[in-house]
């Protein structure tokens, strides 16, 4: 008498059962993907792929060029075709380019946020986001330690100079987008008091919104040219006065702002240091004042925000205090120190702000 193999009586069974072995199916176990194991070993990979793409002007000799092949990239770009072949494959692997029968051109992705004048260009940002490359070779140590190798304090205007360049398109795009929000722009004439104000993209795009508006600008002596720049770029230099310091201990008027920035500046300070600007904003606010306070913020279990999670351990890897924080620590040290009306906005995707009010 033959045995034909004959399906499970209940197919629910086939998501977590194989017929791998002779026997009774349902007591052979699937084992688990090796995917996320995958994922994490060609993590280095992929963003040398898009690093390299980014450096030899890939994605802008496409937008010159329009859809090309291989070899009219690698003349434009200068680089060997063979070699380039490969690069270009492996953007493809990415999605962040498309080919067909040879030909490669740019995907909305790439024309969106990879090429130098993209509305939400990511270009520069690039190379900057992770930190210094060198302390992730590093990390086991750091995490034994308990200090990174070579934190950005070490030189900080060396690192947030191309940082803060390659971030103001997108906080920018947040900040005139959280009026619809926040609704700054119905303030006649507001004093906007922005701490680590990077490129000020908070402060210009209240200004722009605001005609009779005011702000203070800090940051540290290295980084201030940079809003400085900014700021005269958009055309509101005027209004603005620029306060070099560390935004700990900088000279801060009492009562005085209507509204106070903290952009992205909380976690690279650690839990006292984040609690003490928040203390600082709100001294220096009127009664009846906002603090906007931007950030990335990890869920409760940290766990559910990968990419907030993923940023803690980037503050921790390359600076001497930094971490990310959850909401609820955030929103209870802004209420301790003193604020009500706490809300939470998220004017653009994955970029969230509180909102918050210093009584009258």
């Amino acid at each position: 008498m033959s045995f034909e193999p004959r399906d499970a009586p209940y197919p629910e069974l086939k998501n977590s059962h194989t017929m791998a072995h002779t026997g009774r199916p349902w007591t052979d176990f699937k084992p688990p993907p090796s995917a996320p194991v995958w994922a994490a070993v060609e993590g280095l990979g992929r963003y040398y792929i898009l690093l390299a793409a980014i450096e030899l002007d890939v994605f802008d000799a496409l937008q010159r060029l329009g859809p090309s092949s291989a070899e009219d990239v690698a003349a434009d770009v200068g680089a060997a075709v063979e070699h380039l072949r490969s690069l270009l494959d492996g953007v493809v692997a990415l999605e962040l380019l498309d080919q067909f029968n040879d030909v490669y051109e740019l995907n909305d992705t790439a024309r969106r946020y990879l090429v130098s004048d993209g509305p939400a260009t990511m270009a520069e940002l690039i190379a900057v986001a992770t930190g210094p490359h060198d302390n992730w070779t590093r990390l086991a140590e750091t995490v034994r330690s308990g200090c990174p190798a070579t934190p950005i304090e070490n030189d900080p205007a060396a690192f947030y100079v191309p940082l803060v360049e390659g971030t103001f398109t997108t906080m920018f795009r947040c900040a005139t987008r959280a009026d619809l929000k926040i609704r700054y722009s119905a303030r006649s004439a507001p004093l906007v008091l922005d701490l680590g104000a990077g490129g000020a993209p908070w402060a210009i795009a209240i200004l722009k919104a605001c005609p009779e508006g005011r702000a203070v600008i800090n940051d540290l002596d290295g980084v201030l040219p940079v809003a400085q720049a900014k700021t005269l770029e958009h055309e509101v230099a005027d209004r603005c006065e620029f306060r070099p310091g560390d935004f700990h201990t900088v000279t801060l008027e009492v009562d005085h702002y209507d509204i106070v920035v903290l952009g992205h500046v909380c976690r690279t300070e650690g839990e006292a240091g984040a609690r003490s600007l928040i203390t600082r904003a709100f001294a220096a606010l009127k009664p009846g004042g906002t603090l906007i306070l931007a950030d990335y913020f990890v869920d409760v279990e940290r766990k559910f925000n990968p990419h907030a999670v993923i940023m803690g351990t980037t503050m921790m890897a390359s600076t001497e205090r930094g971490f990310c924080f959850t909401h609820q620590q955030f929103s209870e040290w802004i209420r301790e120190a003193g604020f009500g009306q706490l809300r939470l906005v998220e004017p653009i995707g994955f970029q969230q702000s509180f909102v918050a009010v210093k009584p009258r």
